[in-house]
């Protein structure tokens, strides 16, 4: 076997190479387990009501492009006055507050679910805006 003075500086090279590549699968690893929380926690505290296909309307509107909409505008979706007049146009912060008490955004909405927690809440809103 032949040794040079090279052989520390290549294995040097091959050890940092293989700490970066460990590096971005990590990272792409991490980056998909949080997309899959985020479609998670939709499905599980969204998804019985709500779709995310234009026009397929369940107990609740779609959520197709929610982000810019103004609460109560899609026409053929069940909406209660109270939401049909709320003059909400849904934003990351006009959803985050409604998603925490929607009974208290909206008195006589339909929405009976509430989602207290922050970090989900923005989940939610994070998965919505990137649909």
């Amino acid at each position: 076997m032949k040794t040079t003075n090279e052989s520390p500086h290549l294995a040097a090279l091959l050890l940092f190479a293989t700490g970066i590549l460990a590096g971005f699968f990590a990272l792409a690893t991490a980056v998909k387990a949080q997309e899959t929380g985020s479609e998670r926690l939709f499905q599980q505290r969204c998804g019985s009501c709500h779709s995310l296909q234009i026009g397929q309307n369940g107990i609740g509107p779609h959520l197709a492009g929610v982000i810019g909409r103004a609460a109560g505008s899609i026409e053929v979706a069940r909406y209660s006055d109270a939401m049909r007049d709320s003059g909400i146009v849904w934003d990351n912060r006009s959803l985050d507050t409604f998603l925490a008490a929607p009974h208290e955004v909206v008195p006589g909405t339909r929405m009976t679910v509430t989602v207290p927690d922050d970090t989900q809440r923005a989940a939610i809103i994070d998965y919505l805006e990137n649909q």
